[in-house]
């Protein structure tokens, strides 16, 4: 299994030097990270809402070791939001954000990420659109479930992200999909232990299916993270079963992969949102890219060793 392989590379200073070095690395990084800054970003928004399709955008980064860090980060997605209200795409376009940017690691953190998190989500707010909370890794997810009822009260289209890999998320998505939760389910991205996730892949996809079923039949907003074509089409008939209509349900990718899919997703009629990450600390979020899926390490190996 190349997964946790990668995964832990996606650790390692050393690593992270040699890949930052290599000179293929740039484009074929740009494959799926299409800049560092928010005017970088800013034409790959335009040009994304001028094919129909949506985002969700993600400003990658998730070493935060100070306070002052975790402000930065927060500061940094409140920047992104003022450009978006500018450009009048704040309905087209969500954000996605990890607590651990927003200084949930730290002492107290908790506390922090929820401080940092709130004023970004209302910003959000006042230009007509929202925040999704992406799950990490087992550990956090009591704290960001906790962080996502609190802003609920408030903002009760704040979403969150579930993982199908966890023995857990069975009860999560029916405690989500019982009050109303706007909910993104992924199969999972993080090296997790056997006792608390499944391992095999095809357990992994049917614990997808079964999770899907309760949010489909819930009262909430599933959000189908997936590029696996059988999935998406389990999604619709899923959807289809539980009576709901093409604006009631959607599909997530992330940029760079399947981008044909997104287009024909929304020519049916269905809502697709892209997931575009930028920033300049690409690099874990990268590698985990490559862990998701074989196509992606085997893309970026060939770029390697291909002559330019």
């Amino acid at each position: 299994m190349l997964g946790p392989v990668i995964l832990a590379a996606s650790r390692s200073d050393k690593m992270r030097k040699l890949v930052s070095a290599a000179p293929v690395t740039k484009p074929v990084v740009n494959r799926f990270i299409p800049g560092e800054t928010v005017d970088q970003v800013v034409p790959i928004v335009e040009e994304t809402v001028g094919k129909g399709l949506e985002l969700t955008l993600d400003v990658v980064g998730e070493d935060i070791t100070t306070p002052e860090q975790a402000a930065h980060a927060r500061d940094a997605y409140l920047e992104l939001i003022g450009r978006l209200g500018d450009l009048g795409h704040g309905t087209k376009a969500e954000m996605s954000v990890k607590l651990s940017m927003f200084g949930q690691a730290l002492e107290g953190g908790h506390e922090l990420a929820l401080a940092n998190v709130r004023p970004v989500v209302e910003a959000a707010a006042s230009i007509g659109t929202t925040v999704t909370l992406d799950a990490e890794d087992h550990t956090t997810l009591d704290s960001m479930f906790a962080i996502h009822e609190e802003l609920r009260k408030d903002f009760p289209q704040t979403g969150c992200v579930i993982q199908a890999y966890l023995f857990r998320t069975e009860a999560d998505a029916r405690r989500l999909a019982a009050n109303g939760s706007r909910v993104r389910i992924v199969k999972g991205a993080y090296k997790e232990p056997a006792e608390v996730a499944y391992q095999d892949k095809s357990e992994i996809d049917k614990a997808y299916v079964r999770v899907l079923k309760i949010l489909m039949e819930g009262e909430g907003y599933p959000m189908i993270g997936s590029h696996d074509p059988r999935l998406i089409a389990i999604g619709q008939e899923l959807a289809r079963r539980a009576g709901r209509k093409l604006d009631e349900y959607e599909f997530q990718m992330l940029y760079g992969i399947r981008s044909e899919e997104h287009l024909r997703l929304a020519a049916e009629g269905h809502r697709m949102r892209v997931y575009t990450a930028y920033g300049t600390d690409w690099y874990g979020y990268f590698m985990r890219r490559l862990a998701e899926k074989p196509a992606n390490l085997l893309f970026f190996v060939r770029s390697m060793i291909t002559k330019n």
